[in-house]
């Protein structure tokens, strides 16, 4: 069974398309249209569900129609309008041409700053400032830190921790 902290997600289905079973598909991002797979997980009530990718049409940099396997008509298709599209992150780095950060990737990870203070785990990521920001949430409500690899010292993937070295006062003293 495949974990949420395996996954990312990389869209979200919309309205079927034609009568074939057809469904369009929106990315995040372009670059996670041009991830090649065989399967993309849809959330369905909180499973992640594998569903083999038949053939895929793409029509823009992140729009494209998919026909899933066993997926025949319209009516079943619709069921599926509107679900999250998930790929396995391992896919998703090994899709990172040059190997620039994802901002997306670290959805899930941990924070802890230069004084061993844990500050919270990654919510989401906030692309619309030209900033873009992690949303942490902690104990001691949300927070947003910049995503910079400024202030990255390290990260350990195995335990899903990336360790910053923040400017004094960004973070509230409580």
């Amino acid at each position: 069974m495949i974990r949420p902290e395996e996954v990312i997600k990389v869209g979200r289905l919309q309205k079927p398309y034609g009568i074939r079973g057809e469904i369009s598909i929106l990315f995040d991002k372009p670059v996670y249209a041009d991830i090649d797979t065989e399967f993309y997980f849809l959330d369905i009530d909180h499973i992640l569900v594998p569903f083999h990718v038949e053939e895929i049409t793409y029509i823009s940099d992140t729009a494209a129609r998919v026909k899933f396997e066993d997926l025949d008509d319209e009516s079943r298709a619709s069921r599926y309008a509107n679900l999250q599209v998930f790929l396995l992150r391992k896919q998703v780095e090994e899709g990172l041409e040059d190997g620039s950060a994802d901002w997306d990737f670290f959805i899930g990870y941990r924070i802890v700053d230069q004084h061993e203070q844990d500050l919270g785990i990654i919510e989401s990521v906030d692309f619309a400032t030209i900033n873009v920001l992690f949303i942490v949430k902690g104990e001691e409500g949300e927070h947003l830190i910049p995503a910079t690899e400024d202030f990255i010292v390290r990260i350990d993937e195995r335990q899903r921790i990336i360790h910053m070295d923040l400017p004094e006062g960004l973070i509230g003293v409580g």
